[in-house]
């Protein structure tokens, strides 16, 4: 791509608002070693960290701002791949909004959302997914996320993405090639090699697909909400689940009334636990809108855990019917309902050897867990089985941070690529599988911005920070 954009010279503060030791106001743009000299009182150079003081130049007599540190990059050879211009100053929004204003009066434009990483795009510098994986690493929340969105800006997962590209592309040129000269003895569209090749593309495609959800997963956590009856040890077992005494605990049914959330962080798996008002039926108002909300919460989340009190109403697993009926949801699907005996420290010590918190009972109930909100008894093995229903992998090492809109044209590109397979086994429609192997790869383009639109850029950016 060229630099379409070296006419306009854009500054903002690039650090968190509020006060710090340090606070850096950033430009880029042809005009950037211009403006910052002005501003410094002297000449720039390439890659040299100068301490300056920074001067208002638009009084009679230049006012003193701050002091501090001027570094410039110049094109191409910086973030952006224009002149790029960093002043630190002492980290106080005052002192940090009058180095701006003096900015934008010698010349600069605010800068957009996400524009300095959108320049860095446009210019050649990282590509869609890396420039994602910057505003993915500044929001991390767990240090898995932060580990994966770092790889994914190195350009782990685009050199996936590129590889899935170059076997799509010699595909494509053996199909096309094929078709070009049809009066050939050999019919290659029926070669086993082409057979062969699309199998293998396939496998790599879900490869990718697996790391993509496991990376996407990590992005977005998952809402986890805990139902049951009064009682039964939801607010004990929040408190457990994050460490906290978040939930007010006490003997009476109903202490909770309206939805309490909480953050959690499962081996680098973000939670949000929501622990909702017990589930019966009652005359008061205020405990019918908690049930109601209650329910509302449960129907949203990705996983329930269904809170029982062990020592008033047994061990056992529950009947995924009886579990719909206990949430009054009848259509929850199973798959989202996890049932966990609370209150386990109360029973004989006979029933509670026998109860599945071994592993190789665990595989066999991946939907039921006894513990002890109380004494921690049961609450490793909750955490595994939390992770392994939501589909979390822990044997992959490294995953790379994904985002939705790759996910989804992954799996749309795959699908092109079976569609088209199926079309020359039943009918052997090579010009059917060429087109559809070209929409492949056009939509494969779109993860990495080979190929993007407006819209799609637009979309993305506008969720960054300013500044970055």
């Amino acid at each position: 791509m060229s630099n379409a954009l070296d006419w306009d010279t854009i500054a903002a503060v690039a650090t968190a608002p509020g006060v710090g030791g340090i606070g850096i106001v950033r430009l880029s743009g042809v005009n950037s070693r211009l403006i910052a000299e002005r501003i410094c009182g002297h000449p720039l150079r390439d890659r040299q960290v100068v301490t300056t003081a920074f001067y208002n130049k638009q009084t009679e007599q230049a006012e003193l701002i701050d002091q501090g540190v001027a570094l410039y990059f110049a094109a191409p050879r910086s973030f952006t791949g224009e002149d790029v211009v960093e002043l630190q100053a002492h980290g106080g929004p005052i002192v940090l909004d009058l180095l701006l204003r003096q900015c934008l009066a010698l010349g600069a434009r605010h800068a957009r959302a996400g524009e300095f990483s959108e320049r860095a795009y446009l210019n050649d510098k990282i590509d869609l997914v890396q420039a994602e994986a910057i505003a993915d690493l500044i929001n991390s929340r767990t240090e898995q996320e932060a580990k994966g969105a770092l790889r994914s800006l190195q350009g782990r997962f685009s050199e996936q993405i590129d590889t899935l590209a170059e076997q799509l592309t010699r595909l494509r040129i053996y199909v096309e090639a094929a078709l070009d000269f049809p009066e050939e003895e050999i019919d290659f569209l029926k070669d086993r090699e082409l057979q062969t090749g699309l199998e293998e593309l396939r496998t790599a495609y879900q490869t990718a697909l697996h790391q993509a959800e496991q990376g996407t997963l990590l992005r977005e956590g998952i809402t986890i909400a805990i139902a049951g009856k009064p009682n039964a040890g939801k607010s004990s077992l929040l408190n457990a689940l994050s460490g906290n005494e978040v939930a007010i605990v006490t003997p009476i049914a109903g202490t909770t009334r309206d939805l309490l959330k909480e953050s959690i962080n499962i081996d680098g798996l973000h939670a949000q636990l929501i622990d909702t008002a017990g589930l019966r039926e009652s005359d008061d108002v205020i405990e019918q809108e908690g049930v109601r909300r209650a329910k509302a919460a449960v129907a949203k989340a990705d996983l329930i855990l269904l809170v029982r009190d062990a020592a008033s109403e047994g061990t056992a697993p529950v009947a995924p019917a009886s579990w719909s009926d206990a949430l009054g949801l009848p259509d929850t699907p199973q798959a989202k309902l996890l049932c966990v005996d609370n209150k386990c420290d109360l029973l004989d010590k006979d029933v509670v050897s026998a109860l599945p918190v071994d592993r190789a009972a665990r595989d066999r109930l991946n939907d039921y867990c006894a513990v002890s909100a109380k004494t921690g008894f049961g609450l490793p093995a909750l955490r595994e089985t939390i992770k392994r229903m939501v589909g979390m992998d822990v044997q992959l090492p490294s995953p790379l941070l994904a985002r939705r809109r790759h996910l989804n044209a992954l799996g749309e590109s795959l699908s092109l690529i079976e569609r088209g397979q199926q079309q020359l086994l039943e009918h052997g429609a090579g010009e059917l599988l060429a087109e559809d192997l070209r929409q492949a790869q056009n939509v494969l383009g779109e993860i990495t911005g080979r190929i993007s639109s407006d819209e799609l850029l637009g979309e993305i950016f506008s969720s960054f920070c300013i500044g970055k």
